[in-house]
């Protein structure tokens, strides 16, 4: 007996140590972070992280009415909120664990018997509240409950990510159609021109004037011209298509109202400092709230190599007063019992030292993800900015492309109808014409979808402090060392 108490006794104080280990409010810290963005001070903005609503900021309210619909209708965020709602009841599950439990039975069973020397009948009945508890002296059911929580906090901001994905998405595919089509708009222009070339190259064929090649160069180029516009049109029903998904409806009847590109309105949008980014993007708070579920599990998994203590409690009334093999108490009449319960594990084939490895083992993953996940943000925002970056600096070139390439193409269209020019010049002049135009409303789409990846990987307004649920958005960081 000594000897139990003394195990009963070191086994203790070494779970209240290991428990106090637990209780410490320690975070992980991030390895070394720079101080600002390299890109920032290269384009030397000042700071000005992205509004909740940032995609507002394009002044546009056809693609307002579709953000707004996909966060009703998309079906990844649906799924997303009944994840948490699923979260949500495993947490309360694991909590439960932590008080009592009561439960009320009811029983009654009826005997009766008959032999030789008489017969005689009985009915046994009981009416009864019992509880039970389990001591949690080493926080195995704490750290359950607290790892539970932890994940229902995880899996909201999940939904966040995955809404903030969706409406840089629908962001994108918008002005991705609004590009397309005036890419149409454009390839219709050089079908034209091309139409018009080949009615003065066929007058001059017919006069004697050009050649037989000049001819079939200019049918060609004209046949060229009016595959581009199918291709296009192609490429805008696949992107109405694929908008409409996002918006969780189906893509029958959809239709985009678009204006033109250069009626948009371009956000200001820059970095602040790479150590406020760990609690403006979802997915760094998502692997970090993943990070601190893990240690919960590791604390609760090397717990569980220690006793087990329970408590039971039972009342009520039954009949006969005090059932038992040896001494029974005949008639109604009130009855409790007390228990209690120790399991310590001895030996179980290094299944609970397993379970521990395994726990610690998952920890490390996803310490290692937590860090890769820092890494691919700053990276994320680094590449943003310097896109951004480069495509103010090519503007201005853009534009005069442009502007050169239409006055060649004027230039060598009245030289050939003049007869002074030749017919290469011509044709060159021509297609560097369209490809300059081209050109550069693929480069303004590319502005726009730059500033979407930028707000995208600014966290898009989300905040760790203004997340709708505090409650699961501040745990306590315990981890076990």
């Amino acid at each position: 007996m000594a000897a139990n108490a003394t195990l009963i006794k070191v086994s203790l104080a070494f779970g209240l140590a290991l428990a106090g280990c637990a209780t410490q409010n320690l975070a992980p810290q991030p390895r070394e972070l720079p101080a600002e963005f390299a890109s920032s001070r290269e384009a030397g903005a000042a700071s000005h992280w992205p509004s909740k609503d940032w995609y507002r900021e394009f002044d546009s309210e056809e693609l307002n009415s579709f953000i707004d619909l996909a966060e009703k209708s998309n079906w990844d965020v649906a799924a997303a909120r009944a994840r948490v709602a699923q979260a949500d009841a495993r947490a309360r599950q694991a909590g439960a664990a932590i008080l009592p439990s009561v439960d009320a039975t009811g029983n009654a069973n009826y005997l009766a018997g008959h032999s030789s020397q008489g017969g005689g009948h009985e009915l046994d009945w009981s009416a009864m509240l019992s509880a039970s508890y389990e001591l949690d002296f080493w926080g195995k059911n704490r750290a359950a409950a607290l790892s539970a929580r932890l994940l229902a906090g995880a899996s909201r901001v999940d939904r966040d990510t995955i809404a903030l994905t969706t409406l840089a998405g629908v962001s994108n595919g918008y002005f991705q159609i609004l590009a397309l089509r005036e890419r149409l708009a454009i390839a219709n222009g050089n079908r034209e021109a091309a139409h018009q070339l080949l009615e003065v190259v066929q007058a001059r064929f017919d006069a004697g004037l050009a050649t037989p090649v000049e001819l079939a160069t200019q049918k060609s180029t004209y046949d060229m011209a009016q595959i581009a516009i199918f291709d296009l049109a192609q490429t805008e029903s696949e992107a109405r298509a694929a908008l409409s998904l996002l918006l969780g409806r189906a893509p029958e009847n959809f239709e985009v109202t678009a204006k033109p590109l250069d009626e948009l309105r371009e956000p200001a949008i820059a970095a602040g400092l790479p150590s406020e980014l760990l609690r403006r993007r979802p997915d760094l708070v998502l692997a970090e709230t993943n990070l601190q579920a893990a240690h919960a599990d590791l604390a609760a998994a090397r717990a569980a190599m220690f006793p087990s203590i329970s408590l039971t409690a039972g009342a009520g009334v039954q009949n006969p007063a005090l059932p038992a093999t040896v001494l029974t108490i005949p008639g109604v009449g009130p009855s409790f019992a007390l228990g209690a319960n120790l399991v310590q594990p001895i030996f179980d084939h290094g299944r609970l030292q397993a379970q521990r490895d395994e726990a610690a083992a998952k920890e490390t993953e996803l310490l290692a993800a937590y860090r890769s996940s820092i890494v691919s943000a700053l990276t994320d925002v680094e590449n943003a900015l310097a896109e951004v970056h480069h495509l103010n600096l090519v503007r201005e070139f853009q534009m005069e492309n442009v502007a050169q390439s239409e006055r060649a193409f004027e230039g060598a269209k009245l030289r050939y109808q003049a007869g002074s020019g030749d017919y290469l010049t011509l044709l060159e002049a021509q297609r560097t014409l369209y490809l300059a135009r081209d050109q550069f409303v693929q480069y303004k789409l590319a502005r726009l979808t730059a500033l979407v990846s930028l707000s995208k990987a600014l966290g898009g307004g989300w905040s760790q402090d203004t997340m709708t649920d505090s409650k699961t958005a501040k745990m306590t960081w315990n981890p076990i060392r």
